[in-house]
């Protein structure tokens, strides 16, 4: 393990070990406090989160940019400020630290014995919300890591999740999809982080006003298994709760290739994705490079 590699992994331990234990006023201080240097530092990812919201808000001026990325980067160290207490909160805390709407199309999705994928973007803090599901409807389900380095830092957020009742299983290693079927076949839930395409093999789709790739996982889980597909965007306000929202099913078109099929059916994902993304684009933690005109075009990657 390379120093730099140390480093971050402790960094993470010490999240773990030390904020869990703040009094959760200073820890919303402190998140603030290191969101705000951080931007005023103009890092890499800063400055990326900003290019990003320049898509998102179009027109809007290098004014409302600086805010926007402000605002972002307070919401981003959020999301870390309460990962890394959540393992030490109450079931009370947990149960009281989400509201959503219409839930209805994932409970009565299960109920109706139907698997049920749930797929987000990266808005607010999805941790949490799997937490909730886990805790306030006690509904475990299965989840897909991407396998980070150091292995060391892979496992702890591994322990983590697992420690939040879910199942953990590696984006990489090519069993993880054949997993996720036979769990939704067996009538089970799935959740995805899916508006960011790790293998550079995913779906075009039309992403405000210019072309992205996402993920073909969650339509195609949902076309070989006949599982519900339910988008779900997620926000802040300006209270400890985190609110959210489960979009009504994205259906399989009834023609077409398996392709065109897919294609159509991670579009619609996109479009409620752009949704949420659109009312609340400062809860929106995308650091990295996303569309395919700001990818290197010769490693298809950020």
């Amino acid at each position: 393990m390379s120093a730099q590699d140390r480093l971050t992994d402790a960094l993470y331990g010490l999240g773990w070990s030390t904020v869990r234990k703040l009094p959760e006023p200073v820890a919303v201080r402190l998140g603030r406090t290191i969101a705000d240097l951080a931007w005023k530092q103009r890092g890499k990812g800063v400055q990326r989160l900003e290019s990003n919201y320049a898509r998102v808000v179009p027109g809007a001026s290098p004014e409302r940019l600086a805010e926007l990325s402000r605002a972002g980067m307070r919401s981003y160290l959020r999301y870390w400020m309460e990962s890394f207490r959540l393992p030490a909160w109450s079931r009370e805390r947990i149960e009281g630290g989400f509201v959503g709407k219409d839930l209805h199309y994932l409970t009565e999705g299960l109920a109706a014995g139907k698997g049920v994928i749930l797929a987000l973007p990266h808005l607010a803090n999805w941790d949490l919300a799997g937490a909730w599901v886990t805790t306030k409807l006690g509904i475990p389900f299965t989840t897909v890591a991407e396998r980070l380095k150091p292995e060391s830092l892979y496992d702890r957020f591994v322990a983590y999740r697992e420690g939040l009742g879910m199942e953990v299983l590696p984006h990489s290693g090519g069993t993880a999809f054949g997993t996720l079927a036979r769990r939704l076949r067996d009538g089970g839930l799935v959740c995805l982080v899916a508006d960011r395409d790790l293998s550079a093999s995913g779906v075009e789709v039309g992403f405000f006003g210019d072309t992205a790739r996402m993920p073909a996982g969650p339509a195609l889980l949902a076309q070989q298994t006949g599982a519900l597909l339910l988008p779900v965007t997620l926000w802040y306000d300006d209270s400890p709760v985190m609110r959210g929202r489960v979009h009504p099913p994205v259906e399989v078109p009834e023609s077409g290739t398996r392709a065109e099929k897919t294609s159509v059916m991670t579009q619609a994902l996109a479009d409620a994705f752009a949704t949420g993304i659109a009312d609340h684009p400062e809860d929106w933690h995308m650091l990295q490079r996303l569309w395919l005109a700001d990818l290197d075009p010769a490693k298809g990657t950020s």
